[in-house]
């Protein structure tokens, strides 16, 4: 059996998506005309009457684009690693320790209270208030009232009626075109009176009265505080082992090859793109 390049499976594809969009404005396409496509030829076919996501005031037209491949790289395997054991042998070094010849101890020494001087506010009449009253507020607000809200309804182009190919994407236009006609809302705007701020009353603070003495303080109170006396050490020398003897396990890696191959990474298939109109159909 042929293999069919990817010329003759845009080709096909392209003949299906003329006969979807025909279909599209019936109940259901004629069973007496189906059309054969040839075999192992995969293409994504988005059969959908209208654009995903439309936006008021744009023009969709349905393109066939190709599909789209990638180079990908992998490393094989040519030979597996190798492992062996290896003895170090143990270190030897000469240390200087400490000993310990009198233990460390403490004694406590008493600490004198201190003094200072101070000047500081104290209070001779508290902090008080009273209740004044507050007439309310008023304002004039002008606003605008819906009367009938923004609607928006599909509606045939006139632009783009004959496919065009984009030499540069290889998409290829279908020559359907739908656009979504918004119509804006209705206002209308009226004046009212409405309040601001309540009537109520409101809380004035009467200032606390204060004076100003000076006295003595203790600074920090009488205490104690302990000394401590180190420790007396003196030091020796020993021959101790430094590192002992040890096995490590010395690896081979393995080798491997690169092999660069060529992975489909998306099939051909129809989308809705955005388009200029020239005018719409009522």
């Amino acid at each position: 059996m042929k293999i069919l390049s990817v010329k003759s499976s845009v080709a096909v594809a392209a003949v299906a998506a003329v006969m979807m969009s025909g279909c599209a404005q019936k109940t259901s396409c004629e069973a007496s005309a189906p059309v054969a496509a040839p075999a192992k030829v995969k293409t994504q076919v988005v059969n959908s009457l209208y654009p995903p996501n439309p936006e008021p005031g744009k023009c969709y037209a349905r393109v066939l684009k190709p599909a789209q491949f990638k180079t990908e790289t992998v490393k094989v395997k040519v030979s597996d690693g190798t492992e062996k054991v290896v003895t170090i042998p143990a270190k030897y070094g000469t240390v200087t320790k400490k000993l310990l010849v009198k233990e460390a101890s403490t004694k406590i020494v008493p600490v004198p209270a201190t003094y200072k001087t101070v000047t500081e506010k104290i209070v001779v009449k508290p902090q008080s208030y009273k209740l004044v009253p507050v007439p309310a507020v008023y304002k004039t607000v002008t606003e605008k009232i819906l009367v009938k809200p923004a609607t928006t309804t599909w509606k045939k182009g006139r632009g783009l009626l004959t496919p065009v190919s984009n030499a540069r994407t290889g998409e290829r236009g279908t020559g359907e075109v739908m656009c979504l006609v918004k119509t804006p809302p209705v206002y209308k705007t009226v004046t009212k009176k409405v309040l601001v701020k309540s009537a109520g009353t409101k809380k004035v603070i009467i200032p606390e009265v204060c004076k100003t003495v000076t006295k003595r303080v203790i600074a920090t109170p009488a205490t104690t505080k302990t000394i401590k006396i180190p420790a007396v050490y003196k030091t020796v020398t020993v021959k101790t082992v430094v590192a002992p003897a040890t096995q490590k396990v010395v690896k081979t890696p393995a080798v491997y090859k690169t092999v660069t191959k060529k992975v489909k990474v998306a099939p051909a298939k129809l989308v809705w793109k955005v388009v200029k109109c020239r005018s719409v159909i009522h």
